[in-house]
């Protein structure tokens, strides 16, 4: 089994949107394909409970047919750190509760897209974060570069930490996230020179963008050759 644990320079940099372009792209390369948020704060009362929509959007473009507290074990209401929703719940995140219900999803699936919360740093617990879980479910990373002002210093950031938790950086994408970018162009070429990872592609501004149409911007052709190599395993049969 293999995938990707998909997170990003900060939270609003359009996370979501890559991971359900992923699996569309996936699909187009005949894979079978399942989708995970495993701690989602900002969630929404329905009658059958909390609902979050980044991980009903991930369950929509995935291929299983999963329980709603399979994808997204961890939800939240109020739209803050997790951590903080947690505790103020007397919850308390367990990384060992997501890995096993991971390892459930990933079965029977030949590629699982893992969605983080917020950025890469962004605590779970008292002791553990976003990157650990990483690393933990043992999966190369994708980020996800929100185009605007400041995010050189929290892409080469992020990339920096990656790469200290010893989890290969797959790759990562561009998302314009403004209609208008000073210097995008300068920009870019900042990011290609600096982070060790290869660029998957650059999502222009597109407000009402599909994720086929963001798929079709992405090389995830390449991005299952990487993983591949990174992990040395092949798809289920």
């Amino acid at each position: 089994m293999k995938g990707v644990f998909v997170t990003g320079t900060d939270t609003g940099v359009g996370k979501t949107l890559v991971s359900c372009a992923l699996l569309a792209g996936f699909q187009r390369a005949g894979l079978r394909t399942a989708a995970m948020k495993p701690v989602a704060s900002g969630s929404e009362p329905t009658r059958l409970g909390l609902r979050n929509r980044d991980a009903l959007q991930l369950a929509v473009h995935s291929d299983r047919d999963l329980p709603y507290e399979v994808v997204n074990p961890y939800t939240f209401r109020p739209a803050i750190a997790p951590h903080i929703a947690a505790a103020r719940e007397g919850v308390v995140i367990d990384p060992r509760r997501i890995e096993r219900l991971y390892r459930r999803i990933s079965s029977g699936s030949d590629i699982c897209v893992v969605e983080g919360a917020g950025g890469w740093l962004v605590p779970l617990n008292e002791t553990e974060t976003m990157a650990d879980l990483a690393v933990r479910l043992g999966l190369p990373v994708v980020l996800v570069v929100g185009m605007r002002l400041g995010c050189l210093n929290h892409a080469l950031l992020t990339a920096q930490s990656i790469a200290a938790h010893g989890v290969p950086l797959a790759g990562w994408i561009a998302n314009m996230v403004q209609p208008q970018m000073e210097c995008d162009e300068e920009n870019l070429e900042t990011l290609r020179r600096r982070i060790p990872g290869s660029c998957m592609g650059i999502v222009p501004y597109l407000p009402s963008a599909t994720a086929r149409q963001v798929s079709e911007c992405l090389d995830v052709e390449g991005l299952v050759e990487r993983i591949v190599s990174e992990t040395g395993t092949g798809t289920a049969e």
